[in-house]
């Protein structure tokens, strides 16, 4: 089942032709319930209603799911017109503040879908060029008409702007590992300023704002995917975000991996992706970069050429399994605690690192020090 669903997720995306939805022929007995589900789930209501929008009205599903499922994907559509408003909008006076800044993730991937609107938006993060006190006190200018400050961690502090959630980052990443942060913290400083300069524009909105290149976003959105797979999980969204990231970075266009388990002898990999690859290294990603890839290969059909380490199939096996289980963030794992309380969700915590520190020892072993420690530093603040 979860095979038909990616093929018709790559149909939605327009990535796959779709004989077989096209002339009914794998809709037979189908469950669109079921479906609707998992799309849910997932936060994919929007585009996979892409999809449904090109299916002969023969296999439709029923009217009544049709018109929710319809509603829903409107509700996506006009939430992605108010958080591309409130994007630019936080962007001009964080500008005018005079602090350069780049916007994560969110709104800039949305331009990477076929349909922008179709992809199920979130709150609005921001790397800030500046340091914690400074960031402190632009939230409060930020929130001084119309909003709020909410909790401050290490790298962030969260805040709620005219109803629209904001974070705004001294730095997009932090890592378990003290040795991988600080170089994390090294690869940041050297490519901070390409980020604040590349500038793109919203769909209905006319002023320009700064996002990260595909170049960064192969390497952050990986350690972004990381980080929540130690958290809490990750869903086929940022999933699929990723698939686009790697899709539009030129510099993974170009010659397959060499394999040494499958291939006698080394295909040539240019310059361009073995700085990538090397920056893994150093980063402590090339692991779960290896699982990315079978999962990207498994549920977006990402060719070999375009991957940027070989696969790992165990590990990947492993990262789509919990994929499917949790969902968004990992919102639907049963095995998450029904109560939020501060003892069981360390104690979730705790479950997660033990599940991956077979696969991921280097990050899964500093977790809960790095815990206790982010715990203790925000009791003194």
């Amino acid at each position: 089942m979860h095979s038909l669903y990616f093929r018709f997720i790559q149909f939605s995306l327009g990535i796959y032709e779709g004989k077989e939805f096209l002339d009914g022929t794998a809709l037979c007995g189908f469950d669109w319930a079921l479906l609707y589900r998992f799309a849910k789930k997932q936060m994919l209501l929007g585009v996979l209603m892409e999809g449904m929008s090109k299916l002969p009205k023969k296999v439709a599903p029923e009217h009544a799911l049709l018109m929710k499922w319809f509603a829903e994907s409107q509700k996506i559509r006009q939430q992605n017109v108010v958080i591309n408003k409130a994007t630019a909008d936080v962007y001009s006076k964080i500008m005018a503040a005079g602090c350069r800044c780049c916007i994560l993730k969110g709104q800039g991937n949305a331009l990477m879908y076929p349909n922008p609107y179709a992809r199920m938006s979130g709150d609005v993060d921001v790397w800030v060029n500046t340091s914690r006190e400074e960031v402190c006190r632009l939230a409060a200018v930020l929130t001084k008409d119309n909003g709020s400050i909410g909790k401050e961690s290490l790298n962030h502090i969260e805040l709620k702007m005219n109803g629209v959630e904001v974070e705004l980052h001294t730095t997009p990443a932090i890592m378990n590992n003290p040795l991988h942060n600080h170089r994390m913290q090294q690869w940041l400083r050297r490519n901070a300023d390409l980020q604040y300069s590349n500038l793109v524009t919203l769909p209905n909105v006319s002023t320009p704002i700064a996002v990260p290149t595909n170049t960064f976003n192969i390497i952050y959105q990986l350690f972004h995917l990381y980080h929540h797979y130690f958290f809490e999980g990750v869903g086929l969204r940022q999933i699929i975000d990723y698939y686009f990231v790697i899709m539009n970075c030129e510099e993974v266009r170009n010659s397959k991996l060499y394999n040494s388990k499958s291939q006698a002898k080394p295909r040539t990999i240019p310059n361009s992706k073995l700085l990538i690859q090397n920056s893994l290294k150093r980063l402590g990603l090339s692991t779960f970069a290896g699982a990315m890839m079978y999962v990207l290969h498994a549920v977006m059909r990402l060719p070999e050429e375009r991957m940027i380490v070989p696969m790992d199939v165990r590990r990947g096996r492993m990262l789509l399994s919990e994929v499917l289980r949790g969902g968004n963030f990992g919102q639907f794992d049963d095995r998450r605690p029904s109560t939020n309380g501060f003892i069981s969700h360390n104690l979730q915590r705790l479950q997660r690192d033990l599940r991956l520190l077979r696969s991921y020892p280097q990050e899964a072993l500093p977790e809960p020090f790095y815990r206790l420690w982010h715990w203790c530093w925000r009791k003194t603040r």
